[in-house]
């Protein structure tokens, strides 16, 4: 079985330097209680056939009686799996998922016999670099783009009816991607059905179904069993799974909850795959999720005494979590000096 870019890193880490963290301030995520993951969290949701992504995020509103959700990564109404749904105000976390990769299981049927194994060099052929024409049906503008088919392995075969699993870039279309085959193959194809099995970090081992949800919350509500909802529920932090880390000092935290840039003085240490322009979370030394911004440089310039290493896009922890650095001026959009 394939896997996505992000399963692939090294995730080797490099220590800039030596650093501790208070325990007075903030707390790890797996030390957040129930009521605070309901309210930032996220809930992987095994999609039913039927609803659409934006109708099983309200289901979950409803369910959690919550003033707000937010879905990522569209399935249409007749796809069904992993649905990463966030919740409460970490809802803005499912920007940092739309862009990575993703899995499906597809059963494909080819409209007349073709030999197998002119089948199978005819799948090979799209793996890599495609160009895909969106369907006129699609939430984006309709015009040719490139996407990346990380892998696209074959499962079962029988008659003219073809079950495979492929890792797309995000934005892949399965359904133009089946159409593309068939006219490949001179006689036509079309999806017949499909399941996301993995979206950035999240597999369908961690999926649940409404119902399941909607009991563990009865309990937890109405029994006081908070069990049951604490094992479906994630912490945020799992949304940027797929993104290379930083962790940084805790007198930086506060500053950078105000939106400054990091500069390099306050990295303690960092993932060593990291290159400039890539999209990358900040964290505490408790593993709490700062921010989500863009690389400035690669890694290892990151381990050097001066200069910007990461410019802010998203933050996440709220100011005040961790104390004010004392040397901070009110004029620096940087942290760390």
């Amino acid at each position: 079985m394939g896997q996505l870019p992000f399963e692939r890193r090294d995730k080797q880490v490099l220590e800039r330097t030596q650093a501790t963290t208070s325990p007075k301030y903030g707390k790890p995520p797996s030390a957040r209680t129930t009521a605070e993951l309901v309210k930032n969290g996220i809930a992987i949701i095994d999609k039913p056939d039927g609803p659409s992504s934006h109708q099983v995020s309200a289901y979950v509103r409803q369910i959690l009686k919550l003033d707000k959700t937010g879905h990522s990564g569209t399935l249409d109404p007749g796809v069904t799996g992993v649905l990463p749904v966030a919740l409460g105000s970490g809802t803005r976390i499912v920007q940092s998922l739309l862009s990575a990769g993703k899995e499906y299981i597809c059963l494909m049927h080819v409209h007349e016999s073709v030999p197998e194994e002119r089948l199978r060099a005819t799948l090979a052929q799209f793996v890599g670099k495609i160009k895909q024409l969106p369907p006129v049906k699609s939430a984006v503008k309709r015009q040719w783009r490139y996407r990346k088919v990380y892998y696209l392995d074959i499962l079962d075969i029988k008659g003219q009816d073809v079950l495979f699993v492929c890792g797309v870039q995000a934005g892949t279309y399965i359904r133009k991607l089946c159409h593309d085959i068939g006219e490949s193959l001179g006689c036509g194809a079309h999806m017949s059905e499909l399941r996301r099995t993995k979206a950035a970090g999240f597999t369908e081992a961690q999926a649940i179904t409404l119902q399941d949800l909607a009991d563990a919350f009865y309990y937890y509500m109405q029994e006081q069993n908070e069990a049951p909802l604490r094992r479906i529920l994630l912490p945020l932090e799992t949304g940027v799974a797929h993104l290379p880390k930083i962790w940084v000092q805790d007198s930086a935290v506060d500053a950078l909850c105000h939106g400054m840039q990091l500069k390099i003085p306050g990295i303690v240490r960092l993932e060593s795959d990291i290159q400039a322009e890539d999209l990358v979370a900040v964290m505490t030394l408790k593993d709490e999720l700062v921010l989500v911004g863009k690389a400035l440089l690669p890694s290892r310039q990151m381990l050097a005494d001066k200069g910007i290493a990461v410019k802010t896009e998203q933050v996440f922890l709220p100011p005040g979590t961790y104390p004010k650095q004392e040397r901070a001026t009110q004029s620096a959009p940087q942290v760390g000096q």
